[in-house]
């Protein structure tokens, strides 16, 4: 693209390239907070049946939750879970005979059960969570995944609604308005007492989190020149593994959701300062034919960058780009290229399902729920970090496909341990868990590539639409599959995610195999492009940054001879 020779000048990541890049990319932060948080506000904690007969005296000892049978010998209450007398977690079981305290159960027992409408929960590991305010368990128990998809639904629409106003009105708006409604929905949210607002603050604060991911992606990459886009879009999902670390700290020191909430929302409201700190994307504005505003806002970045720059950067060298066929994804006519974008979307689809899932899975895993979740966002950022020297090395299709195949092989072998191992080899299914962790956050920073360097730049924009509608959906599936084992129950019903996971990570692994490498190609800009692809990426001849800054903070005019080659 023309626009590109301008990183002749500014440079192509330079100071002020990277603290706009850091300051931009912040908001993610929160956005893997919002994400990630209905593993904690939205637990279940164990739980019992709280009699409503005002004469039976309960005693809690440890997980046994009995009761003290010399209250009244003509009432028992009991299950069939585990040893000696308890209570169920959705039903009371009423047992009347003539017995003595102590004595043996009659065969000829009258019994009767009743739908449980009061609960005692466990709060070792919660003070108190949406899910034990609201009573969301037994009859209600689903209403936790429909909160989480309702998340889900909206980080949908925020990605392909302020998608469009960001390529309208702007980045920097787009942005501004994503943080503003993330800030108050969230705020909001902390005193909400009914189900369904709850839901629906859920589904605004996700339309904000999408809106935010896209537009800051974005902003990221269009500040840099093209040589830096790969580590630009790497070190962007970083972002989101601090989030999740910054979440499960959290968490564990605030035990009460609102607490938790308030604390990790009211920080957000810092980023409406971007008003000041931030400018517009500056190849939006040249794109939208604003060419005076692009030209001062790449005058400040080469000065803050301390290079010398023409008497105008924005020449009409640079602006006159090459005749293109605009088109969209109706126009394609390569069945080659139909496929692999079948291929593609279908991978998006499974990457993000098992991304998201495995996240709000380690409450299935047993154990501590804070260890696993901790575990899991390193084993995140391990991915992310592993994948950066190996694309370079090996390229996208071979990392991208290991990356996934190996972290569904992973997820599928937990099965053994789940169904076979003693307790003390639960740290097995664990390790193969984090292994899985570490594959899809692989694959999921690859992906993101992947398709960009993939598509032509006539439909880049409409097929990464498609893709990126592809990953929502993925993402509202992610809180059913998780909660399979509420409907299955057992054994096997804990163990059924992670093979859902593992098994459609494979299958999505070997479609993969019909990819074409990326590496060290040009961005194609036409469908020819596609079917006969430029070999390499062009270096750019970058200005060399002056010895001594201006001292007066005038821009430097001088001619522009100089360079050397990145």
């Amino acid at each position: 693209m023309a626009y590109d020779n301008v990183f002749q000048v500014t440079g192509s990541f330079g100071p002020y390239q990277k603290r706009l890049y850091i300051l931009q990319s912040l908001p993610v932060v929160f956005t893997a907070v919002q994400t990630c948080l209905s593993v904690f506000i939205l637990f279940a904690p164990d739980h019992r049946c709280q009699p409503q007969n005002d004469f039976m005296d309960i005693q809690d000892t440890g997980n046994k939750y009995t009761v003290n049978q010399s209250v009244s010998p003509d009432i028992r209450i009991y299950s069939s879970i585990g040893e000696g007398i308890r209570y169920s977690r959705c039903e009371v079981i009423y047992h009347y005979s003539n017995s003595t305290p102590g004595g043996s159960i009659p065969d000829n027992a009258t019994m009767y059960s009743s739908e449980c409408r009061r609960w005692v929960f466990d709060t070792s590991e919660f003070d108190n969570t949406f899910v034990t305010q609201e009573k969301l368990v037994c009859g209600k128990k689903l209403h936790r995944t429909h909160a989480t998809m309702a998340y889900m639904l909206g980080f949908t629409f925020g990605s392909l609604g302020i998608g469009i106003l960001s390529d309208k009105f702007g980045r920097k708006p787009a942005l501004l308005i994503s943080i503003f409604t993330h800030a108050v929905s969230n705020i909001i949210l902390t005193w909400m007492t009914d189900f369904w607002v709850f839901s629906i603050l859920r589904f605004v604060s996700g339309v904000s989190v999408g809106g935010l991911l896209s537009t800051a992606y974005v902003m990221d990459l269009e500040i840099v020149g093209p040589g830096k886009k790969m580590i630009a879009g790497t070190v962007f999902q970083l972002f989101w593994g601090v989030g999740m670390l910054i979440l499960v700290g959290a968490a564990y020191l605030l035990r009460d959701w609102r607490d938790l909430n308030l604390a990790m929302t009211v920080p957000t409201f810092l980023f409406l300062t971007y008003i000041w700190l931030i400018p517009e994307s500056p190849r939006w504005l040249v794109v939208r034919g604003r060419i005076e505003e692009a030209e001062t806002i790449l005058r400040q970045i080469t000065m803050k960058n301390n290079r010398p720059c023409p008497k105008r950067i924005l020449s009409d060298n640079i602006l006159r780009a090459p005749a293109a066929n605009h088109g969209s994804l109706s126009h394609v006519c390569s069945l080659k290229l139909v496929m692999q974008t079948i291929v593609i979307c279908i991978n998006w689809l499974v990457v993000a399902c098992v991304f998201s899932g495995l996240s709000l899975n380690v409450s299935n895993l047993g154990g501590d729920v804070y260890l696993n979740f901790l575990l899991t966002s390193i084993a995140e950022i391990a991915g992310f970090l592993i994948c950066m020297p190996l694309l370079y090395w090996l390229g996208r299709k071979p990392v991208y496909i290991a990356s996934l195949l190996t972290g569904g092989i992973a997820l599928v072998l937990t099965i053994f341990p789940f169904l076979y191992a003693t307790p003390d080899l639960h740290w097995v299914t664990v390790l193969l868990s984090l292994l899985g962790k570490v594959g899809s956050s692989s694959a999921f920073s690859t992906v993101f590539l992947y398709s960009a360097e993939f598509f032509p730049t006539t439909i880049r924009n409409s097929a990464l639409g498609v893709a990126n509608f592809s990953a929502r959906v993925g993402g509202m599936i992610a809180p059913y599959i998780v909660d399979l084992g509420m409907i299955v129950g057992s054994d096997m019903g804990r163990v059924l995610p992670m093979a859902v996971f593992g098994t459609a990570a494979v299958v999505a692994s070997l479609l993969s195999l019909m990819l074409t490498e990326t590496k060290f190609r040009r961005f194609p800009d036409q469908m020819g492009d596609f079917e006969n692809p430029p070999e390499f990426e062009q270096e750019l001849t970058v200005i060399e940054p002056l010895n001594n800054p201006p001292t007066n903070g005038n821009v430097v005019m001088c001619s522009c001879d100089r360079g050397r080659n990145l």
